[in-house]
């Protein structure tokens, strides 16, 4: 390539040839160059069609929920027998974060959160089910085998509801059906994972036994139970083994269909044998009461939750289940249709349409701005880095298996300004170094030795300030990670471009004899932008009176700053906004105790007061939660027929938050009997309740007392809605006592009583019949009018063999009874009994603000808490307290890798401490910006403060190294100084304009999610620019050049050069 050169090679050009010699053959070798470029289109655009697409991140299940039934069994039994052994034996798990049990009557729930270190769940899991197996021997025999279930914290893609659009009553075996074969049809999809049914009641085998008929043959429903359970053979019965043939042997003795249940023989306790449709009605039924229910529009519906496997594109998924559901409708039975309740493809596409809009908006911003500041020759060089950087992030993208979502695009528009920077101080360099009379080559070699280390050192300072969005573990940092992940591979690659094809292209394709000629009109501002002689003639007399000044004018400086600092507690606390989305939520909640169709009738109240709201579709789930439709809304509650939760999408254009809040009103208005919970839809880790207190203590009755003084302040807030206390919950019960000597007379024990009434009243399974691909459980149990009042529990005849003889004898002839209150649940925390006092607030209040109302008024009431009993705080506030502690637990040690690095690229601690403060100060500018602004300090500003360390200094790091470049440690005069600044000064103006530009998307976007980080970072690099340009050289002026000193300092000032900085390295006086 040298003689290629019209010149003789000076040594040093010779020398700097050899050492950058990769950069100097894309300057003369342009097939290199579009090789490169071309790998690097083909690699990015490969990418784009193959990276999976989502609205938000996949967090890793941490959280799992154990159910447990001991029928019978009330709060302090199921919680002494079997919430008890469960834990003893999870606690020997060290994964486990938090294990928080209810124990209520007939069943223990213990949901389970994981540490957030944990990164491969499901090792856990099966750590957790294997202690759940070594329970089961310490379990009472009448309780079930715990049922354990992993929390999917992943939104369906699809959500469809069979619905019954006709007039009758509904038939649940026909809807089942269909629902089923739906279900089937989607499962079969290439890239579902799962499908899961909701509002389905299910089926069973339904033996509704004779109370006077079972009487009259001394029988009773459990031992008809067990006489089924004996006849329905399923289980195998060996093998027979021949010389030439192997095979199965089988009972044929199977409830194969219904009629085989009613055909089955029934031995009375007089040697008869009966069969059992003779004493019984058998049907086929959902049970009663219904477990679950759905409506979509108050019609009768079974919802279908379809989940896709992560690596799935969910717009091409979308379109063929399309088709699926299309062709299926062809095959549906007359009065069935299919209805769409939430599609996750039309989020994501309109999430990433306007995501990309705001890329595509902050690029062309960009642009203007460097073509304003450099010509149209510069602006073309420049701007090539942002394809060849956004590509080459998205082939990393695939390489790293980040998919395409919200956090990972938004990663790209604040790498947008950021990326541009280097390409900007090296084009401009290059500019510069030709117009000296370099030659191109000799240009691009020059500046890569020049600008190396010090955009080496400011890419590493930027991405160190990241890193602990990278580093930080927990659903936060899932959530949000890949933000920071973006913004390194971005700046990495800025960097990589910016000192090989970047610089190829400025020798290439910028002129220098334009510049010569001084053009005037549009043609000089086309070719050189805007530098109008009389604003430098201005700039350069200020910053003259500043450097001569340094100590007023590193004061002046500060004062931004410093006053950022000062307003700074003023900010209002926040973990993540509300979403902004068409959807939010409505949770019923009747009193402990209350039916589904308690439940039914009060969402019919909601739906009348709905009705006149701008709402597009209602979609009902009764008993259970509602299917996932966004992330963080867990499904968490199973078996509660006195909650209900509903979906609503509102109409285009409607305010939401405004919605809710008169909505709540309305409700709680209307509804009284009935908790009404009009909840909006809220980004990062879930929580239950904004704000909750938590009280821990041995005795239950002392912490719901304690419990009700707390609920009492919560709900004299102003903006509270609602309050509950978990513990103030009591169920009524009726209480059998067994007079014993009678019992005793007939046989009869407590025990076998309490077996004998729970099987006829709640049923005992006797078999299944296994329909098409499905087990229907049988049941058997008295029929209906015996069980719904307290004449039917009196009346209930015993089965007794006293002296030998079968007998059947009333149940009053034994037992008495009376009504009795019990407990309704008893909450463990961590193996520690706990009430747990929450609050539900208005729509748009901030919690922190809320709890730090209820704190002062608490304290104010003069509330003690005895001894032996602790206070804490969960809710939102615990989460973020969680979410910033794992943010900041790397800091320490990136602060320590920035100091290294700064004092390395400087050779010079006081430089690196120089640059050190404009990193804290840019912190004060931040917030600053946000209290100009009317933004809370939320996690999205900790994150956009925390990347503006990293960002701020960028452009101090390139003036200071300009300085040690030129002038190293001797002293110089103001003018030299100035000089220098000035020289600097279009490329910091041109990369703080381009950041501001690369985030006026996400501040112009509005909502409450983004603004906060790009307010943050775009107000704090203005005021940066000022640092770079005004404290960074007065403060060099004052470590170097004495002459500014006064007398005393200027000795001082001598013998810290003299003795301080002899052992530094110089990194420009190395070359």
């Amino acid at each position: 390539m040298q003689t290629q050169l019209s010149q003789p090679t000076p040594p040093q050009q010779a020398d700097d040839r050899h050492r950058h010699g990769w950069t100097n053959r894309l300057v003369h070798d342009k097939r290199s160059l579009i090789l490169i470029v071309a790998l690097v289109a083909v690699a990015g655009l490969s990418s784009v069609a193959i990276l999976p697409r989502m609205e938000d991140p996949v967090l890793i299940k941490r959280a799992a929920l154990i159910v447990t039934r001991l029928p019978g069994a009330d709060a302090s039994r199921v919680e002494a027998l079997v919430t008890e052994k469960l834990e003893d034996r999870l606690r020997e798990i060290e994964e486990i974060k938090e294990m928080r049990s209810q124990s209520r009557s007939g069943v223990s729930s213990i949901s389970i959160e994981l540490l957030d270190q944990v990164a491969e769940s499901e090792i856990v899991w099966a750590k957790i089910r294997s202690k759940i197996e070594d329970s089961l021997p310490e379990l009472p025999a009448q309780a079930s085998r715990p049922e354990f279930d992993d929390l999917e914290v992943r939104a369906y893609a699809r959500i469809l509801s069979v619905v019954w659009d006709l007039e009758t009553p509904v038939d649940y075996a026909v809807l089942r059906r269909s629902a089923k074969r739906l279900q089937d049809a989607l499962q079969g999809m290439s890239g579902t994972e799962s499908v899961d049914r909701f509002g389905d009641p299910g089926e069973e085998i339904l033996v509704q036994v004779d109370p006077q008929r079972a009487a009259a043959m001394n029988l009773s429903a459990a031992e008809i139970a067990a006489q089924l359970k004996r006849f329905d053979a399923k289980d195998a019965a060996g093998q027979m083994r021949g010389a030439g043939l192997d095979l199965s042997l089988e009972v044929g003795n199977q409830f194969d269909d219904l009629s085989d249940v009613g055909r089955a023989d029934v031995r009375a306790a007089d040697g008869r044998f009966v069969r059992l449709d003779q004493i019984a009605d058998i049907s086929l039924a959902t049970p009663q009461p219904m477990p679950r229910l759905g409506w979509h529009r108050e019609r009768p519906a079974i919802s279908l939750g379809v989940l896709i496997r992560p690596e799935t594109r969910i717009d091409l998924w979308s379109l063929a289940a399309d088709r699926v559901v299309d062709d299926f409708r062809g095959e549906l039975p007359a009065g069935i249709s299919i209805c769409r309740v939430m599609d996750q493809s039309g989020y994501v596409s309109a999430r990433l349409e306007s995501l990309l809009a705001n890329l595509a908006m902050g690029g062309v911003a960009v642009c203007a701005v460097i073509l304003c500041l450099m010509g149209w020759r510069s602006a073309i060089v420049v701007a090539s880095a942002l394809p060849l950087t956004m590509l080459t992030v998205l082939f990393g993208m695939h390489l790293l298996k980040i998919p395409v979502h919200q956090m990972s695009v938004t990663g790209l528009i604040i790498a947008l300004g950021l990326l541009i920077d280097n390409a900007i101080v090296v084009a401009d360099e290059i500019q510069v170094e030709m117009l000296h009379g370099l030659s191109p080559g000799d240009a691009v070699a020059k500046t890569v030795r020049k600008l190396a280390i010090p955009l080496l050192g400011s890419t590493l300072t930027t991405a160190l300030a990241f890193a602990p969005i990278v580093l930080m573990p927990g659903p936060a940092g899932e959530f949000v990670g890949s933000i920071a992940v973006s913004v390194i591979m971005a700046i990495f690659a800025s960097l990589f471009y910016s000192l090989t094809v970047i610089a190829a292209f400025a020798a290439l394709f910028i002129r220098v004899h334009d510049r010569d000629r001084k053009p005037r009109g549009w043609v000089g501002f086309l070719q050189n932008g805007v530098s109008p002689s009389w604003v430098i003639g201005g700039y350069r007399h200020v910053l003259r009176w500043l450097i001569s000044h340094p100590r007023a004018a590193i004061a002046a400086a500060m004062v931004l700053p410093l006053a950022g600092f000062g307003v700074a507690p003023m900010l209002a606390e926040q973990f993540f906004p509300p979403a902004d989305r068409d959807q939010f939520h409505i949770e019923v909640e009747l009193a402990t105790g209350g039916s589904i169709a308690d439940t039914q009738r009060v969402a019919k109240l909601v739906d009348e007061v709905l009705a006149d709201e701008a709402i597009q579709q209602i979609d009902w789930y009764f008993g259970e939660s509602a299917p996932t439709f966004y992330y963080n809304v867990l499904a968490n509650r199973k078996g509660t027929p006195n909650f209900g939760q509903a979906i609503i999408r509102v109409s285009d254009g409607v305010s939401v938050n405004e919605m809710i809040r008169r909505l709540q009103v309305a409700l709680d208005a209307k509804v009284p009997e009935a908790r009404v919970l009009v909840r909006q839809l809220e980004q990062g880790p879930p929580f239950n309740a904004p704000v909750e207190v938590r009280i821990f203590g041995p005795d239950l009755l002392k912490l719901r007392e304690l419990g009700e003084q707390v609920r009492a302040v919560l709900a004299s807030g102003p903006d509270v809605t609602h309050t509950m206390s978990l513990l103030s919950e009591t169920l009524p019960k009726v209480r059998l006592q067994v007079d014993s000597q009678s019992a005793s007379l007939a046989g009869l024990s407590p025990t076998q009583i309490a077996d004998q009434v729970q099987a006829s009243f709640d049923g005992e399974l006797a078999g299944a019949v296994i329909q098409e691909t499905e087990e229907l459980p049988v049941r058997v149990r008295v029929e209906d009018r015996s069980r719904t009042a307290m004449s039917g529990v009196r009346s209930l005849e015993l089965s007794a063999t006293a002296e030998g003889a079968a007998r059947m004898l009333p149940l009053r002839a034994v037992a008495d009874w009376s009504l009795e209150p019990e407990t309704g649940v008893i909450v463990r925390l961590d193996r520690r009994r706990m009430d747990e006092v929450s609050a539900f607030l208005t729509a748009g209040t901030l919690p922190a603000t809320a709890l730090a109302d209820f704190r002062k008024r608490f304290e104010a009431s003069g509330f003690e808490l005895p001894h032996g009993y602790e206070l804490a705080y969960g809710g939102e506030a615990s989460k973020r307290d969680d979410a910033v502690g794992n943010l900041m637990a790397s800091v320490g040690l990136l602060m320590v890798m920035m100091v290294a690095t700064l004092v390395l690229s400087f050779g010079s601690f006081r430089l690196a401490a120089i640059i050190g403060l404009v990193g804290l100060l840019s912190i004060g500018l931040g917030l600053g910006s946000l209290w100009i602004f009317g933004f809370p300090f939320g996690f999205m500003a900790i994150i956009g403060t925390m990347g503006l360390i990293g960002i701020a200094i960028n452009d101090s790091i390139v003036v200071l190294a300009t300085l040690q470049e030129e002038h190293g440690r001797t002293p110089v005069g103001v003018e030299s100084i100035v000089q220098t600044v000035v020289n600097c000064s279009r490329h910091v103006i041109a990369t703080t304009l381009t950041t501001v530009a690369g985030f006026l998307p996400l501040i112009w976007s509005g909502g409450g999610f983004w603004p906060p980080l790009a307010i943050a970072i775009a107000g704090g690099v203005i005021g940066a620019t000022l640092l770079a340009l005004v404290f960074v050289p007065s403060a060099y002026r004052l470590v170097y050049c004495v002459s500014c000193c006064d007398a005393s300092e200027a000795k001082a000032g001598l013998g810290a050069v003299g003795s301080g900085e002899d052992a530094a390295i110089e990194f420009a006086g190395a070359h």
